[in-house]
């Protein structure tokens, strides 16, 4: 009981401290509100109009930016689906087989409907040895959360939370809206942070908190357009943070634009479909997280056929396709329904499942995040 006991007030104290970050953000943004609004524009600005004009547009970037915040904080993020996890027969038959080699026969039954693409870079099958699933494409596990964390990007601090494919667009708009919450403060309190060191502001408290607010917004803005410029670049490329540290791999080998499918449809792809909720931090990401369309057509000459005997589905061009071209989920991933149809040859309708006999297994003692 004593060491349950003090593993849980050790895990009650992490806890508590992984909140510091936050309450940090919170606490400055608390104060730049009661500076700018307030000492700024109440106390100082004296032209009515202009005070007006400052105000409505600064509630704008506020309510946006703080809106964007909460979502990337509190926003559950998505695990994979019990379809990837292994059932307590299947646990326990893996955990009985001493041989390796029986142990991906075991994997390989599992996994063999799924929709996964990536491997590992020796080749073989991503596992989790911690959640007892198989991983889906993009998907890591999170020694912080101790959960397998969908298309993950990182874990972020300063949100106390796992960014990842629920909540990808939320800390992307995050970064923009406190990227222009930043560069308006600087913008508006320029002229009376001159008027500070020309001694043309009033000598009270305020000029102190708009010296301050200015050197704030300024550094902040600087840091903030670096990293926000950094995710653009991701979103562009259709990479996460992990990815660019390591490719994901394929059956061919690794590659870095493996996900890519052009500018524009990995914009939809972390936007959605409909351009009017863009710039609003509510969920409109396509597909389900659990897989994702490839820009990869190239047939791998030493994979093997699909086991139930036919060889990988070609296209009306001729070219060969060894991706399944369904989703696990189809009705939720929208991106996946525009692609072709792969028949079989009686003119049907098939998946083709095609997956290396390699199977890993990963330990959460390996690295941080997996």
């Amino acid at each position: 009981m004593a060491p349950s006991g003090s593993r849980n007030i050790r895990g009650g104290c992490r806890r508590v401290l992984y909140w510091i970050p936050v309450l940090f953000i919170c606490l400055i943004v608390a104060w730049s509100y009661y500076a700018y609004v307030l000492q700024l524009c109440i106390e100082t600005v004296e032209n009515l109009g202009e005070k007006i004009v400052y105000l409505l547009a600064y509630h704008v970037l506020f309510i946006l930016f703080v809106w964007s915040y909460w979502q990337t904080i509190f926003t559950k993020p998505m695990n994979p689906l019990k379809e990837f996890h292994l059932s307590h027969s299947d646990k326990e038959l893996l955990e009985r087989e001493d041989r390796g080699e029986s142990q991906q026969e075991i994997l390989r039954r599992i996994s063999k409907d799924l929709p996964i693409y990536t491997r590992t870079t020796s080749g073989a099958i991503r596992y989790c040895e911690r959640c007892h699933l198989v991983k889906p494409d993009r998907c890591h596990h999170c020694s912080v959360c101790d959960k397998c964390i969908l298309k993950m990007d990182h874990h972020c601090p300063w949100v106390n939370n796992c960014v990842g494919f629920s909540n990808y667009k939320f800390f992307t708009l995050f970064l923009a809206y406190s990227l222009l919450y930043c560069l308006f403060i600087t913008a508006t309190d320029l002229q009376y942070f001159v008027q500070f060191w020309t001694n043309g502001l009033p000598d009270t408290q305020a000029k102190f908190h708009i010296m301050f607010l200015f050197f704030a917004s300024s550094m902040f803005s600087v840091s903030l357009a670096s990293l926000f410029a950094y995710h653009c670049w991701l979103v562009c490329k259709n990479r996460s943070t992990l990815e660019v540290f390591r490719a994901p791999a394929f059956r061919h080998g690794t590659d870095k634009n493996g996900f890519s499918l052009g500018v524009s449809k990995n914009l939809r792809q972390v936007f959605g479909d409909e351009k009017k909720y863009w710039l609003l931090p509510v969920f409109s990401s396509q597909g389900d997280g659990c897989s994702f369309p490839t820009c990869l057509v190239n047939q791998d000459p030493e994979q093997p056929a699909s086991p139930s005997g036919h060889a990988a589905a070609k296209s009306t061009e001729g070219e060969t396709h060894p991706f399944p071209a369904k989703p696990l989920r189809e009705s939720q991933s929208r991106l996946l329904s525009n692609g072709q149809t792969w028949t079989d040859s009686e003119g049907k309708p098939k998946l083709s499942s095609t997956f290396n006999p390699f199977i890993a297994v990963d330990t959460h003692n390996s690295e941080q995040v997996k």
